[in-house]
């Protein structure tokens, strides 16, 4: 089979030695290097995966605004979220495939259009099914933006500094995600919901001309003769089922739930399914063979249990600052900048020495300083500021740093670069599924925990504790001394009393969240004994030992 390079431009050139093919403009200081808009290409594709990212959250801060205008009921106005998740991740394992078929440039290019477009009609959406499937359509531009920016990223720079374009990426990643809700927050607030998606109007048309500019086709890659139109509906039943029932779980009380268990079953026999017929396709949409690589295989699991640990304590994080401490979306997200910024700057040192540096140690101090920032975490107390929250979210920021890009270079070492484009979509898949788990069980586990702990502690408060009946007499009075009767007093200081209950209830379970998520990540570490190399592919094209 042609490579699209060579069907567009009729030749491949030469390339770095190791690295493939010239896929770069072919302007003359392109000719003298290859590399010259490596840092064009890099903002580029960036900014379209935080662009991609960040509307992952933005809405959540936004639905009780949608709830009121478009006169949706709260389980109606959750498809907003769930319909772009749903379609996001079964797009993510595709876009190898399908930038191979249509060629990357076109494919990103067309994505973005896609993604700018689908959030206007978003934004100008009068009724809520309106609004969920310009969503859905939203969630299928995304999805391409996250693993063919990062495959893109790989051949953009000379391997010796691969490191830098991964930290790049990874910065996006990390703080995509985190700055969400605050940004939604400040937007809502200050204008309307439908402005968080007008935003990405301007910005996304930025990028995709950006793209279309210094982004060029992959010359190794080879466009399949045929649509595997089996292999997508497996991957879209399956896939799709899976995040369902992550998304609806909880509510539905997980297996209590006919709905729920039939969302399981449907999920599992779809994948198994799914992945028998793809290894005996000879141009599957999702090339599983690549697995066959002890290093992806390995950095794809680990990379599961990431987006479990991470996403899990980005998501209970905020809850716990504004349920418990009363802080604003604003607040929130000036508690948690200093820790993004810790892990931009991490990221860019490992990125610049990824040559050097070896993935099984940074990553287990990143695992290791990863827990340490959780137990710390999981000491506060309901009197704690936002100054005890900044030394814990600096070590959580410089942990994840260390993590991210050895992680991803090390999973690629083994593959060769016609792979990439897939191995990357396993990579952000398992990594998106991992962080949608880690949500459903956070979730489940912090109801579940503060029940159990609420229990505990109301056996300790009853009538004939010396304690528990002074601090009601305490509250009574106060409640009197504002010109309530003794009777109306009593009851209400019996209520504050139930509310200061459960509020130590819940720090109890969020602490518990906190060391979970690190344990979590910590105990993945074994897997890394199965690598046979920490260290990034090499310049020559092979593995460092």
């Amino acid at each position: 089979m042609a490579t699209l390079a060579e069907r567009e431009l009729g030749t491949v050139g030469t390339g770095r030695p190791g690295v493939g093919p010239d896929t770069r403009p072919s302007t003359s200081d392109a000719h003298s290097d290859p590399y010259a808009n490596k840092y064009l290409i890099a903002i580029a594709v960036t900014l379209a995966a935080v662009l991609e990212l960040v509307d992952t959250s933005i809405v959540n801060v936004a639905i009780p605004h949608m709830m009121g205008n478009l006169g949706a009921t709260l389980d109606e106005i959750s498809w907003v979220s769930t319909g772009y998740i749903i379609a996001n991740v079964i797009v993510i394992p595709m876009s190898g495939w399908l930038s191979a078929y249509f060629g990357r440039r076109r494919y990103l290019t067309g994505s973005i259009l896609l993604f700018v477009l689908s959030s206007f009609f978003c934004g100008a959406a009068t009724s809520l099914w309106g609004l969920v499937l310009w969503r859905v359509v939203q969630g299928i531009g995304g999805g391409a933006l996250l693993s063919t920016a990062q495959s893109t990223l790989f051949e953009a720079f000379p391997i010796e500094e691969r490191g830098i374009g991964q930290a790049i990426f990874g910065v996006g990643v990390m703080v995509g995600p985190t700055i969400g809700p605050t940004l939604g927050g400040y937007i809502v607030d200050t204008f309307s919901w439908p402005w968080i998606f007008y935003i990405n109007v301007p910005l996304g048309i930025l990028a995709a001309l950006m793209v279309w500019t210094y982004v060029r086709n992959a010359a190794h890659q080879e466009r399949a003769e045929s649509i595997d139109v089996l292999g997508i509906l497996l991957l879209a039943v399956g896939v799709g089922s899976l995040q369902w029932m992550l998304e609806r779980g909880e509510r539905y009380d997980w297996f209590e739930s006919r709905f729920v268990t039939v969302l399981a079953i449907t999920s599992a026999a779809s994948i198994i399914a799914l992945i028998w017929h793809e290894l005996r396709t000879p141009e599957p949409v999702i090339n599983f063979r690549v697995l066959k690589s002890r290093q992806l295989a390995t950095g794809v699991t680990y990379a599961s249990l990431l987006g479990l640990a991470l996403y899990g304590s980005i998501f209970v994080l905020p809850v716990f600052l504004q349920s418990l401490h009363g802080f604003t979306a604003w607040q929130t997200g000036k508690v948690i900048l200093p820790g993004a910024l810790a892990s931009a700057f991490t990221m860019a040192f490992v990125g610049r020495n990824s040559q050097r540096l070896d993935a099984r140690y940074t990553v287990t101090i990143g695992a290791f300083g990863f827990l340490l920032s959780m137990w710390m975490l999981s000491k506060l107390t309901l009197d704690a500021g936002a100054g005890d929250l900044f030394w814990p979210l600096i070590i959580r920021g410089v942990a994840l740093g260390l993590i991210f890009v050895p992680l991803t270079n090390a999973s690629m070492a083994e593959l060769e670069v016609r792979q990439l484009a897939q191995g990357t979509g396993l990579f952000n898949l398992t990594r998106q599924l991992g962080g949608s788990l880690g949500i459903a069980i956070m979730a489940t586990l912090l109801q579940r925990y503060t029940r159990f702990e609420k229990a505990v502690l109301s056996t300790n408060v009853g009538a004939y504790d010396p304690e528990a009946v002074t601090r009601v007499t305490m509250l009574a009075r106060g409640f009197m001394a504002r010109g309530m009767d003794a009777l109306t007093a009593q009851k209400q200081a019996l209520f504050a009393l139930d509310r200061q209950i459960a509020a130590q209830a819940s720090v109890l379970a969020f602490s518990k969240i906190y060391l979970l998520s690190g344990i979590i990540l910590v105990s993945g570490l074994p897997l890394l004994l199965f690598w046979k190399t920490g260290r990034a592919r090499q310049a020559g094209g092979g593995m460092a030992h």
